[in-house]
């Protein structure tokens, strides 16, 4: 959804505009869920989907706006992500979220989220364009990559913590790719459907699944 929403917003009104609304919107989600004390889904998802919109929209900065090529942000975004995670383990002791209970290591944790987002548009576009995998590849590539932690889990009885922040990050260039190959041209290798169309769908899914989660429970700092 971030990926076509991004694209739509772009098309439609231009780089500056869009990048200047989606990073104030941002900033008022990430308001409203640093600010409150327990866990609201609304709230929180609503907060992940703005990440998923900038997050797109950074990647797409560099390359488009600067003209950095997708393997130099990629690697940008991923020495970025590395980074945040050293220093959330270096200064917390553990990486699981099920211990985010102070504001700080929710701030770790969103750093996280927001880097993993940028991170996945940027490999998704260069596997689908640098290395002309295409957009339907690279997503069927991506879904079986997500896949592998999970299975060297249940095998290998591979750390549970890492194996979820692989796929987790893993999840976002399988989006990507997959939400390009139905909103792009066909001449582009889509399937034409429309970036409007296709993050309006995707929203409208969203919204169904939110709204079929149970009930709320506590979160930061409780």
């Amino acid at each position: 959804m971030g990926e076509d929403t991004s694209d739509f917003l772009v098309k439609q009104f231009g780089k500056a505009p869009a990048v200047v609304a989606g990073l104030i919107v941002l900033a008022v989600s990430l308001f409203f869920q640093f600010r409150i004390r327990t866990y609201n889904k609304w709230i929180y998802w609503f907060a992940v989907a703005m990440v998923s919109v900038f997050g797109t929209m950074a990647a797409d900065v560099l390359h488009l706006g600067l003209g950095v090529p997708y393997v130099a942000s990629t690697t940008f975004f991923l020495i970025a992500l590395i980074f945040i995670f050293w220093l959330w383990n270096k200064t917390e002791g553990t990486l699981s979220i099920d211990s985010i209970s102070t504001q700080r290591r929710e701030l770790f944790y969103w750093a996280t989220v927001m880097a993993t987002f940028a991170l996945g548009t940027a490999a998704g576009d260069m596997t689908a364009h640098t290395f002309n995998w295409g957009f339907l590849n690279s997503g069927i590539i991506f879904g079986v990559l997500f896949l592998l932690p999970g299975l060297a889990y249940l095998a290998f009885k591979f750390s549970p913590v890492l194996a979820f922040w692989i796929s987790y990050v893993i999840t976002r260039p399988f989006g990507a790719s997959f939400a390009d190959w139905f909103g792009a041209d066909k001449v582009k290798g889509g399937q034409g459907y429309g970036f409007g169309s296709t993050a309006l769908v995707l929203t409208v899914a969203i919204l169904a699944l939110v709204l079929s989660l149970g009930k709320e429970k506590p979160s930061v700092g409780n």
